[in-house]
């Protein structure tokens, strides 16, 4: 017997994807649940966490989910440094970060609306000797790290097509000549020239710190570093980049990154599960939270990082590999 009510466009009844499954199941007000797990909130903290700072101007009224920024690709110059200018570019040894952002910006040589590259800074130490001459860089969901990149136009503009660019262009760029779109697209051929173009096996936690920006982030970025530090230790894993590789054990990295904006939901966290972790929910995904406080660490380091959950509450989004964005 069929259902009028439950009668779906002809469409429907084929394999789709989860966005346009999930636009017909609001017609039928059946509930699909999103293609990653969750769980409704942070659990509880169990053991003992360093107090909230008060007095902070955070909104805890609008809801998180989407108000992280569509993007493809995440760099992140590891500086050495805690904190920065409030646009890193103007930093004086900031060479690498002016020539990425002139060839991607507006009008720059290697400019595209349709793939969004977040271009910051983090506290992760560089392998060179002076960050002004050549710097160390970590691409992220593609979870890539590469070293001694020269701190120059054109080791930018390598760097950029080798790692960074896509490989497969907009359908807008069609009204493009064919040598205009080639200048566009990614060159694999060019990481043969990066000789320490390494995989990221770590879980690398990011939590903004840029004091120099706003102060909430300021405040909360350092007090929530060292509370990852210490929750991600007490559940077995070493701290630093080498540790996996040599050891075989679990390993994490937590760093303070700059501006990646909503500053009014701090503390921001953004924790990239490698792809490297076969079997977990998240492996190879950025998640982004908002509002966290040094009483959710604990929570998070169980829900997301052990057991592969995304906190719904304070989930502001996340990207896959590829560049997918997670959304609830």
């Amino acid at each position: 017997m069929s259902l009028p009510w439950l009668r779906l466009p002809r469409a429907s009844l084929r394999p789709s994807s989860y966005a346009f499954q999930t636009r017909h199941a609001s017609r039928l007000r059946v509930p699909i649940p999103p293609p990653f797990p969750i769980v409704e909130s942070c659990p509880p903290a169990t053991c003992s966490c360093r107090p909230m700072p008060s007095g902070l101007d955070i909104d805890r009224e609008r809801p998180l989910n989407g108000t992280m920024a569509a993007y493809a690709e995440q760099v992140l110059l590891c500086t050495g440094k805690d904190d920065w200018s409030s646009k890193i570019e103007e930093d004086e040894d900031a060479v690498f970060a002016r020539e990425l952002k002139g060839l991607l910006g507006r009008d720059g040589k290697l400019s595209n609306p349709y793939h969004n590259v977040l271009v910051t800074n983090c506290s992760f130490p560089s392998l060179g000797q002076d960050i002004r001459t050549e710097i160390t860089a970590l691409v992220l969901p593609s979870f890539r790290s590469v070293s001694f990149i020269p701190s120059s136009k054109d080791g930018a503009e390598v760097f950029l097509k080798a790692f960074i660019l896509p490989t497969k262009l907009h359908d807008a760029h069609n009204v493009l000549s064919e040598e205009q779109r080639q200048k566009l697209l990614r060159v694999p051929e060019l990481q043969s020239e990066f000789a320490t173009s390494t995989e990221i096996k770590d879980v690398v936690v990011l939590i903004c710190g840029h004091g120099g920006r706003d102060d909430r982030c300021g405040i909360m970025g350092p007090l929530l570093r060292n509370e990852f530090e210490e929750k991600l230790e007490a559940v077995g894993f070493e701290s630093g980049a080498e540790s996996a590789r040599s050891t075989g054990t679990r390993s994490a990295r937590v760093g303070l990154i700059s501006h990646i904006g909503g500053h009014k939901y701090a503390g921001n966290v953004i924790i990239y599960i490698p792809a490297s972790m076969k079997g977990h929910p998240l492996a190879g995904k950025g998640v982004w939270y908002g509002r966290v406080g040094p009483e959710h660490v604990e929570g998070l380091v169980k829900e997301t990082i052990m057991e592969g959950k995304v906190v719904k509450d304070m989930f502001r989004g996340g990207i896959s590999q590829g560049g997918d964005l997670m959304r609830l």
